[in-house]
């Protein structure tokens, strides 16, 4: 860890806990800040934040009282999740009391350089990837960020022969300052977040974030198949890497004659590589980039790439039983993620989808549809989904109450060489707390099958 004293004596606020305020409330404390934690939930059901009480930490708790501003904090560590029109970050704004998030401190700490991921879709996925490949070329990544590691307590841990790679949220994003990622991956831009952020326009800023203090000597990985994530490419400073699923390249990740190329150089056939559908192409192609970049060799790209079989709710492969093939896709929380779930198998599809009803219809899911054999509906969505269904042509189409139960009816439903597939193009909140307990379920109710 690097030894940084620009936070000693300073009063810092950390506002709104979960891990990644944990982390960075206990490195303050660490370097010697005055440090005080808000968090809105009451102290005694907040055992993160009695736990800080124990190490000297200043801690209040039950809400995020305006005149705390008044004690002279000198910067507030945001967390990512607190969007930035609460009363409370608008106020500290227009005292010009700085913002940030926690990743931005664990750069200033690091010893270790960045591979930073960001973009709409396939973030986790490109994250896990690389990390692995990573590991295979023994060149000592730790993995970090939104993927559930806490950046600042990894970075704590870092050497300088260490890679932290690390997945970034546009939430994260908007709060650094100084942040610059050796290697910056864009996998693609879609319109997102926009109860967060307002405007596609701050959305698209806030991820362009990533590339804002790169140089020439860093790389910018990026989507040449897509026009915006392009435009935030010709304006950044670094040296820009492109990959492209669908066209070969003059220079980049590419796929020619079903080989993955990186430059005009072969990597490895498509055919041995396990992981399913078109949109994890991308993925695969930005990380093999990253992996040539830092001098990993094409047999350990191979191994990784003819063995991952894709990140838990992401995709999934479960496993087969009695010639059915299982898939969990619970993150598929829009309509797009079904859509390139859906679009990664040839063979008949029993898909099992609903959730949470944001008012949106699924329209646009209809021409995606017409390898789903049967449909199974549970949530507030099941009606709006059937309609969709009966659009497509779906004959078969059984409502039931949960994902639990809909995986035994699925799977009469099903014959040998179907493909079963939860991925539900809604969010899982009407019914289950997270969609990686939506997925559980689903799991576990497969292994009930068995």
């Amino acid at each position: 860890m690097k030894k940084v004293n620009r936070y000693y004596h300073k009063k810092i606020l950390v506002l709104g806990l979960a891990k990644s305020g944990v982390g960075a409330a206990a490195l303050l404390h660490k370097l010697g800040a005055f440090v005080t934690v808000n968090d809105y939930k009451p102290l005694s059901e907040n055992p993160e934040a009695q736990s800080l009480l124990e190490q000297g930490i200043t801690v209040i708790c039950g809400g995020h009282p305006i005149e705390l501003l008044d004690e002279g904090f000198e910067l507030i560590v945001k967390n990512p999740g607190i969007p930035y029109h609460n009363q409370m970050i608008k106020e500290a704004g227009e005292r010009g009391i700085p913002i940030i998030t926690e990743v931005e401190l664990a750069y200033q700490i690091s010893e270790a350089p960045f591979v930073a991921i960001t973009g709409t879709n396939g973030k986790t996925t490109t994250t896990t990837l690389i990390d692995e490949i990573l590991e295979a070329g023994n060149k000592a990544p730790l993995i970090a960020g939104n993927i559930g590691k806490v950046a600042s307590v990894v970075a704590q841990k870092a050497a300088g022969d260490n890679t932290i790679v690390i997945e970034l949220s546009s939430f994260q994003l908007m709060g650094i300052d100084e942040f610059k990622p050796r290697i910056a991956i864009l996998t693609n831009l879609y319109d997102a977040h926009l109860d967060y952020h307002g405007t596609v326009d701050e959305y698209i800023s806030a991820k362009a974030n990533i590339t804002r203090n790169q140089t020439e000597d860093d790389y910018f990985i990026v989507n040449a198949d897509q026009e915006e994530v392009m435009k935030i490419a010709r304006s950044s400073k670094a040296t820009i890497i492109p990959f492209s699923s669908k066209r070969t390249l003059e220079e980049g990740g590419y796929v020619k004659d079903g080989w993955i190329y990186f430059n005009e150089e072969k990597i490895m056939d498509t055919k041995d590589v396990v992981l399913p559908g078109a949109h994890n192409l991308e993925n695969i192609l930005s990380s093999v980039i990253a992996a040539k970049l830092l001098g990993v060799a094409n047999d350990a790209i191979f191994k990784v790439l003819n063995s991952f079989a894709g990140v838990k709710h992401r995709l999934q492969y479960i496993g087969e039983i009695h010639e059915r093939r299982f898939y969990n896709d619970s993150k598929a929380t829009n309509i797009l993620a079904t859509q390139n779930a859906l679009a990664a198998f040839g063979a008949p599809v029993v898909l099992l989808a609903g959730g949470l009803d944001r008012g949106n219809e699924f329209d646009e899911l209809i021409p995606s549809l017409t390898n789903v054999k049967a449909l199974v509906t549970f949530g507030q969505t099941a009606a709006k989904l059937e309609e969709a269904g009966s659009q497509a042509g779906i004959k078969t189409i059984i409502r039931v109450d949960n994902v639990e139960k809909a995986v035994p009816v699925a799977f009469q439903l099903s014959a040998p060489g179907d493909v079963v597939l939860l991925s539900p193009a809604c969010a899982s909140w009407d019914q289950y707390k997270t969609f990686e307990v939506r997925g559980d379920i689903f799991v576990e109710a497969v292994h009930k099958l068995k």
